[in-house]
């Protein structure tokens, strides 16, 4: 990855009428930063302004002084809290699905607008197709550029990592679920809320949808081995190929999955151990 793709404030074109720029708050659960979109010249409509940063604000507002509307693709602290200020100062319209009182979310996030599954939006020749993706949140879309076939993915899918599902907002069946039903779209690109453009959107759907499965059988094999074991003992197992500075957000997906595995019948609960059914 060209760390010079991602400089804050320098809007990067990826596809026609569309450019990318990256907020400065770069980390290992960000990647390179979060990214927001301008689509349109002029710009009409920013997807994901990111988190509540004088620079990006600046660099948002200086690219797209009189945007139209604000997408947002679900409320984490890193992709949403800047929409009040911009909207404050534009007038432009929220659109968006309003956050969960999970306390991992940005309350400050009060949409003028929440879409709809497969509800249209802007001009033509720059259509989006709202696309229900809950999951990674429980309010989590995504927007589909149709002319393009150009996804902004938010963080259902991204580069180059799995999404963490955030249990109990976040739930694994509802992320696979639509998992598949993106995989039906007629996508040629994804644009992720981290990182960089994805070129194969079908086989990038398809190594998630076999990452979580294979993780799946993995936890599995360790209710089978190490039941009854709590969240701390199962993500050793688990999660053994993954660094241990990790394996804290590691539980959360952990918990998914078994939440997962207990609705289906497979797995239970002793208190705060499980145990395979």
């Amino acid at each position: 990855m060209d760390p010079a793709e991602f400089t804050p404030g320098v809007a990067v074109g990826v596809a026609p009428g569309v450019r990318r720029l990256t907020a400065p708050n770069a980390s290992a659960m960000t990647g390179p930063g979060t990214n927001s979109y301008l689509l349109g010249d002029p710009v009409w409509a920013i997807v994901d302004p990111g988190p509540d940063d004088e620079r990006h604000a600046a660099a948002l507002l200086a690219a797209a002084p009189m945007p139209r509307c604000i997408l947002v693709t679900h409320t984490h602290p890193d992709h949403s809290p800047l929409a009040a200020r911009l909207a404050a100062l534009t007038g432009a319209t929220l659109i968006g699905r309003p956050g969960p009182a999970d306390g991992r979310q940005d309350q400050s996030f009060r949409p003028d607008r929440v879409p709809v599954r497969d509800e249209r939006l802007g001009p033509d020749g720059q259509r989006l197709r709202v696309i229900d993706t809950p999951g990674h949140a429980s309010n989590h879309v995504c927007y589909l550029l149709e002319d393009q076939g150009l996804l902004f993915s938010g963080d259902h899918i991204l580069d180059g990592m799995t999404p963490v599902i955030l249990a109990p907002d976040g739930d694994m069946r509802d992320y696979l679920d639509s998992l598949e039903r993106v995989r039906g779209l007629p996508l040629r690109l994804i644009a992720p809320g981290h990182g960089r453009m994805l070129a194969e959107p079908r086989v990038v759907i398809e190594s998630l949808v076999e990452h979580r499965l294979r993780r799946e059988r993995r936890v599995r094999d360790a209710l089978q081995a190490a039941a009854p074991a709590d969240l701390a003992a199962l993500v050793r197992i688990v999660y053994r190929d993954t660094p241990e500075a990790l394996h804290r957000l590691a539980m959360r997906t952990l918990e998914a999955h078994l939440i997962k595995l207990e609705r289906e019948g497979r797995a239970g609960r002793d208190g705060e151990r499980w145990i395979a059914l």
